[in-house]
């Protein structure tokens, strides 16, 4: 798979929206490093500490609004980028309790912009939308969700998601449909359901990884809501990989893979809240520790997993780190940020870990 990667993504121009966000900013390094020309485009740095700034990432960057399909036009038509991957949102459940309107307007109009855009720039081949596994329609029932299963959201994030996954397949549909492709048009576009996603330069609020590290740092215990909530917990590098690797395939021109995906961990690394904090805990060490919040919270999903047969068979891509391996490294990460460490170093150095550990096959 990396030898794939090495070979598909030298000398592409990737354009990433939200790049300045976690996630967005550990795809840039390991674009960059795979000899890709990246670029960028958000409104902003959403948090402060970020990653975008401690692994002093200097890309060329585009500052706009995403829903702004005047300016996000303007960018892809200079830029015009071999593939786009879109991760530009509002990403926080909480939040989107708070600003329900912002939430529909960032994530689906802002989806809706992007496509807009693309399907007027024909030198754009490939399109990954990222959305989150929260799209579904979750009836509590325990069972994981396949990419066929209906879509709903309770609160509005998962709502807003939900509505661009919708917008994505109609844009799919109605204007760069695969059974046109080569013939009307050489664009593909897939959409992408990741789990709940873990890793080290994660300082967003309300979000119980950075949450426990702010904690630990001023040695306070850190209160954590839903004890028993399960999630599919998993290393960012893990369906980083899965995106790349589907942007891989959609560059060559496999129609197939123009769909949804889900991107998740392996059923027993579907782990329990408490279950993630007691284990950071212990590897923390220095008086870490958690309280239960007995407060009342708004709703979310108790119980959240992802069904990812099909990116397993027809992907070849496949969960690498298990929930232990992923939480030690985001220990380690945020234990050499204290030391002040290079931290470009450092994500680089498990970016190559992960690699190692793919190894050359599919």
């Amino acid at each position: 798979m990396v030898k794939r990667f090495l070979k598909v993504y030298a000398g592409k121009k990737v354009l990433i929206t939200g790049n300045t966000g976690f996630k967005g900013s550990w795809l840039t390094l390991w674009l960059e490093s795979l000899g890709a020309s990246v670029y960028g485009y958000s409104i902003d740095i959403p948090t402060r500490p970020s990653l975008y700034e401690i692994a002093k990432i200097a890309i060329p960057m585009v500052w706009g609004d995403v829903s702004d399909v005047s300016e996000i036009a303007r960018t892809i038509k200079k830029i015009k980028p071999d593939i786009v991957f879109h991760l530009a949102a509002q990403p926080l459940v909480r939040a989107s309790y708070r600003e329900p309107m912002e939430t529909h307007r960032v994530n689906v109009m802002g989806s809706a912009a992007v496509l807009e855009a693309i399907r007027h720039c024909p030198a754009v081949r490939a399109v990954v939308m990222i959305t989150t596994d929260k799209v579904y329609e979750n009836q509590e029932q325990g069972l994981p969700f396949k990419e066929t299963d209906p879509l709903g959201g309770y609160d509005p994030y998962s709502a807003s998601k939900a509505a661009a996954e919708i917008m994505i397949a109609s844009y799919r549909s109605a204007f760069l449909n695969p059974g046109h492709y080569k013939r009307k048009h050489r664009t593909l576009i897939a959409s992408a359901r990741a789990g709940n996603v873990i890793g080290g330069g994660d300082f967003a609020k309300d979000r119980l990884i950075p949450d426990c590290f702010r904690a630990f740092q001023t040695r306070k215990p850190v209160a954590i809501r839903n004890p028993q909530a399960v999630r599919p917990w998993q290393h960012v590098l893990e369906p980083l990989a899965g995106y790349l690797q589907l942007g891989e395939r959609l560059l060559r021109g496999e129609v197939a893979c123009a769909g949804p995906w889900n991107f998740g961990p392996l059923d027993h690394d579907a782990k329990s809240v408490k279950w993630v904090v007691s284990f950071l805990t212990k590897k923390w060490g220095q008086g870490a520790a958690f309280t239960i919040d007995q407060r009342k919270h708004p709703h979310e999903a108790n119980y959240l997993r992802l069904d990812i047969t099909k990116a397993r068979k027809l992907l070849g891509w496949r969960p690498r780190w298990s929930n232990e391996t992923a939480l030690a490294k985001v220990v380690d990460f945020h234990k050499a940020w204290q030391n002040k460490d290079l931290m470009s170093k450092v994500c680089l150095a498990q970016i190559k870990e992960y690699e190692a550990c793919v190894g050359g096959a599919a």
